[in-house]
């Protein structure tokens, strides 16, 4: 990755005029990352180009996650017209990392991670678009929008819609009060840093956070779409949040009914990434998305959603990695 034009001065106008400029990181959006090392001290260039990409969101977030107490990026440096900004380097630990060296470490980590969520949830929300049924059913619309025509499905699309009509109200009704919710928070999310506060956890990618439903973090973490996380462990990090946190009574069903309405969401996101992006690995992760989606649909308060699948999307079809529509 070649750094922006507009990086050597910007960082020479935060004191970092110095510094060498490195590689780090690109992600599924238009923003890409750069290690600034300059002596003994290092941090992370942040490149957001507009009008792609707004920064603005990120570092509201950030400092009101610091400001609880949480362990965000600080935010060194920013250039608004570029793009840019300089943040707090985390170093190289993710969780994912850490527990595919060391799976011993699988329960106690979950733990934190879901102990910082309980954490977040006893703060008042931040001030943010709600994360309401017009949200949960354009996510949604992503499958039959990307994945149905990239697998050559012609679907009923009015009825799927209604299916998610039918099945948002328990995730409503379960809703108040809103907690932040961070929309992404899964282990290649989350860093190991040597910090007391936050649980010894960095948070990172969390700018499209909204307000709504306690429950979306934790089937993010849980039921992660690049990392197999064992059901045995899924199971005892719900009953864990549960203990702690005491949610609403139909907290599973809710959970039940985010995770159908995240993995649909993803599967589509994915096929994008794909067909529009040409980001052709993502489609390694379906297989995994379609097991999670068809583990939710099981809970009976899916039974309309799941209804359409069945009708519409057939089971050999759930599966398919999409190859075959790759164009030669």
């Amino acid at each position: 990755m070649i750094p922006p034009p507009a990086a050597p001065a910007f960082l020479a106008d935060a004191g970092w005029g110095a510094a060498a400029i490195l590689p780090l990181a690109g992600d599924a959006s238009f923003r890409r990352y750069f290690r600034v090392v300059e002596g003994g001290r290092r941090a992370v260039l942040m490149d957001a180009p507009p009008p792609h990409e707004d920064p603005r969101p990120f570092i509201a977030i950030a400092e009101h996650l610091n400001a609880d107490g949480f362990a965000a990026p600080r935010i060194l440096a920013r250039d608004l017209m570029h793009g840019l900004v300089l943040i707090e380097d985390f170093g190289d630990l993710r969780v994912k990392e850490h527990l595919d060296a060391d799976p011993e470490a699988e329960l106690a980590t979950y733990k934190r991670a879901v102990d910082l969520l309980v954490d977040l949830h006893r703060k008042p929300a931040a001030d943010l678009p709600p994360y309401d049924r017009a949200v949960y059913q354009r996510e949604a619309g992503l499958l039959t929008d990307w994945y149905c025509p990239a697998a050559g499905l012609e679907v009923d699309a009015d009825t799927y819609v209604q299916a998610w009509d039918a099945v948002l109200p328990v995730v409503e009704r379960s809703a108040s009060p809103t907690v932040t919710v961070l929309r992404d928070y899964h282990a290649e999310n989350i860093m190991l840093i040597d910090r007391a506060a936050s649980h010894g956890l960095g948070l990172l990618d969390f700018q499209d956070a909204l307000a709504g439903h306690p429950a979306y973090d934790l089937v993010s973490l849980l039921q992660d779409a690049r990392r197999d996380v064992p059901e045995a462990v899924e199971a005892a990090m719900l009953a864990h949040y549960k203990t702690a946190a005491s949610p609403p009574q139909d907290f599973d069903a809710a959970y039940a009914v985010l995770g159908a309405q995240r993995n649909a969401k993803i599967i589509g996101i994915f096929t994008r990434l794909w067909k529009r992006d040409g980001k052709p690995r993502y489609l390694s992760y379906l297989p995994r998305m379609w097991g999670l989606l068809e583990r939710d649909l099981a809970h009976p308060a899916l039974a309309p959603v799941a209804d359409w699948f069945a009708a519409n999307i057939p089971a050999d079809k759930r599966h398919e990695a999409l190859a075959e529509y790759a164009p030669a």
